[in-house]
Formats: C-alpha cells, structure tokens, sequence
C-alpha cells in the first residue's frame, strides 16, 4: 500500500499518513520506497488499524 491508500483507508490525508508515519513509532515500517514514495504491506497496516482505531470508528 501505498500513502494514498493508507489515507484512503483511514479517511485522512496524505499528509496525515506521512505525520503518523514518522511520529508513530507503533506505525509499521514500510517495506520499500520506490520513485512514487514508501510503500508498506497491505497486511501490516490492516494489522495496525485494527489495533489503533478507536471502538465505534468504521
């Protein structure tokens, strides 16, 4: 996944991802960066959704 779609995800915007990616030090590591920007497994960040979203949030 790449920024976008972590946003897309979250409902937030890009530029919130890439905050939350260097402030978090829970938020997964990505596994590459490539021209277009870092990119993380799909699966890492749904696991770190399902551990930090807030009960009652989609």
């Amino acid at each position: 996944m790449g920024t976008a779609e972590i946003a897309e995800r979250l409902g937030v915007s890009r530029v919130r991802v890439h905050q939350i990616a260097t402030t978090d030090p829970s938020f997964p590591e990505p596994l590459d960066e490539i021209k277009a920007g870092k990119v993380w497994l799909a699966q890492d960040i749904e696991r770190w959704i399902s551990e930090h979203r807030p009960p009652g949030r989609p």
